[in-house]
């Protein structure tokens, strides 16, 4: 049986405690609340922290509330919160659907959304929620808090700007009136990581596409998101022909790497049809037809 490397165990009973104790223990720290990521790779030492500092007593950090222009989700928020949020469900339901097809029950109710995030798994589903809905996360410090736009917070595989000794708090979804959005995926089996997914919003003026957010993950994409598809769609009318191109640009630049999931074409491919399906279907929820 695999078992991690020796660690040191702490529990944080507040944010100051949680962040006090990761300028103690230094950059050798990790934080732990759901533990389905770390955990797998702490059995096979390809993580080996030597101090995990428990945080599930945060509960000050688990909610899901309207704030003014945007909704804040506290970073010890479970899926299954995001799952059955009927404020999420009335402004994004591109969160419910990602959510649906996130691992199985047993991890929606342990696995909180600042842990997904700052995974930073290039296959991780809400990372493209949060980057095609232009969310904002806010990172503190015992110095203070900043906001970062969730299209930078990713730097590479595995890695984010989250330093040693700070937390993500919250996450800061803009409230989009009128918008329509949608979540497509491809997977080998329920619940699996994805081959390729896509996450789309849609707000209309006319039949005008006055505005759009595409998130990809799984095929390469540059922090997650496919702005030159974004500026081809936006300002156009949304027609069926506009839909495909848009989905031919965000496919162009992706840059998937063949695995066992299936070669780099595929997931192209995949990147470009399930773009598509997504946009189609946040077009028609933004025209009202609640598909």
């Amino acid at each position: 049986m695999q078992t991690p490397a020796p660690f040191e165990y702490e529990r944080a009973g507040s944010v100051d405690d949680a962040l006090a104790l990761l300028e103690r223990h230094g950059p050798e720290a990790r934080l732990i609340a759901g533990g389905h990521s770390l955990l797998p790779m702490m059995k096979l030492r390809l993580a080996r922290p030597e101090v995990l500092i428990d945080i599930n007593d945060l509960d000050d950090l688990a909610y899901i509330r309207l704030d003014g222009d945007a909704i804040a989700i506290g970073a010890m928020t479970r899926h299954a919160e995001l799952l059955d949020s009927p404020l999420l469900a009335e402004h994004h339901l591109v969160f419910r659907e990602a959510e649906r097809v996130i691992a199985d029950p047993v991890v929606r109710n342990r696995g909180t959304i600042g842990g997904s995030l700052c995974q930073a798994d290039p296959s991780e589903d809400l990372s493209a929620v949060v980057a095609a809905l232009g969310a904002e996360l806010v990172v503190r410090s015992r110095t203070g808090a900043r906001t970062v736009p969730a299209r930078a917070f990713h730097t590479g595989p595995y890695e984010t700007v989250v330093g040693d000794a700070e937390i993500l708090t919250e996450v800061r979804v803009p409230v989009r009136p009128g918008a329509g959005s949608a979540y497509e995926k491809v997977e080998r089996r329920a619940g699996d990581w994805a081959i390729a997914a896509a996450g789309t919003f849609v707000t209309l003026d006319g039949d005008t596409v006055a505005d759009v957010g595409i998130g990809l993950t799984a095929v390469g994409a540059p922090h997650f998101c496919a702005p030159e598809a974004e500026d081809a769609l936006r300002g156009g009318p949304a027609t069926e022909d506009r839909l495909a191109e848009a989905a031919r640009i965000a496919a162009e630049h992706t840059d998937p790497s063949g695995d066992q999931r299936g070669p780099a074409e595929y997931k192209r491919h995949l990147a470009r049809e399930l773009t598509l399906r997504a946009l189609r279907r946040s077009v028609a929820r933004a025209r009202g037809e609640g598909v």
